[in-house]
């Protein structure tokens, strides 16, 4: 059996192309994994449990499929969607994550993570990092209107994209220093992340040691997944619009 990792598919309503990929990506390849790992930033946007529209409830029915199938579904927060909780999860029959998490697989522990924690030179953005996910601005945030929450989910995106644009490409990637940090603190050799959308395998060195850092693909023009089986760790890319059954 393997163990799938996804990430940063960024899901909304407005790209079917993604929708459909992943749709058909739990119907065939999840169903044969005994676990699959969705490492943040799974939706474009979510503003709370309490706002789901018909799109999200679909995807939530997708997941229950799955996971009554048989494969367990682990959801970790990202920058994007760091408030789904746990009604989403209930609906979805998977279990969110705490970030960091360190599971283990194939008899050694890993260390998952969204990623967006370890971009510490993007001072700005972790200093709103930091302010989004204290308790308090937690609850000022899931108690705002729907109308008010929308309009502060679109605005953020908005500021996001256009700050991204403007930053070096080495503010909004990961900090070397930071990652083995992390990857020190908690006793790993291997590190799997998204949130960068640079998909690649880094070989490191930790304290004499070989270590590895993993980060996940972006769901764009492509879909990534990670799998874990008997023969190791392998991503690869695939098209987002699946062959025609019987080609």
């Amino acid at each position: 059996m393997s163990v799938l990792f996804i990430s940063d598919l960024h899901l909304e309503a407005e790209r079917p192309d993604i929708t459909r990929a992943f749709l058909h990506f739990l119907r065939t390849r999840a169903r044969q994994a005994e676990a699959l790992y969705i490492l943040g930033d799974f939706f474009e946007a979510w503003i709370g449990d309490d706002g789901m529209d018909e799109f999200q409830h679909a995807i939530a029915r997708a997941l229950r499929e799955l996971s009554d199938a048989g494969t367990r579904i682990y959801l970790m927060h990202g920058n994007r969607d760091f408030l789904i909780g746990k009604a989403f999860c209930r609906e979805a029959g998977c279990t969110l994550l705490r970030d960091p998490s360190v599971v283990a697989l194939n008899g050694e522990k890993v260390l998952l993570m969204h990623g967006d924690s370890l971009c510490t030179l993007d001072v700005g953005y972790m200093k709103l990092r930091r302010w989004l996910r204290n308790p308090f601005s937690l609850f000022i945030l899931r108690n705002l209107p729907l109308a008010k929450r929308h309009q502060l989910a679109r605005k953020l995106r908005k500021e996001s994209r256009a700050q991204t644009r403007m930053k070096a490409s080495e503010i909004v990637d990961v900090t070397p220093e930071e990652v083995l940090k992390v990857m020190r603190e908690h006793g790993v050799q291997t590190l799997i992340h998204g949130h960068t959308h640079r998909p690649a395998i880094h070989d490191l060195q930790l304290d004499g040691k070989p270590a590895r850092r993993i980060v996940l693909g972006d769901w764009d023009r492509q879909g990534w997944a990670l799998q874990a089986d008997a023969d190791g760790l392998q991503q690869a890319p695939f098209s987002l619009e699946p062959e025609p059954s019987g080609s």
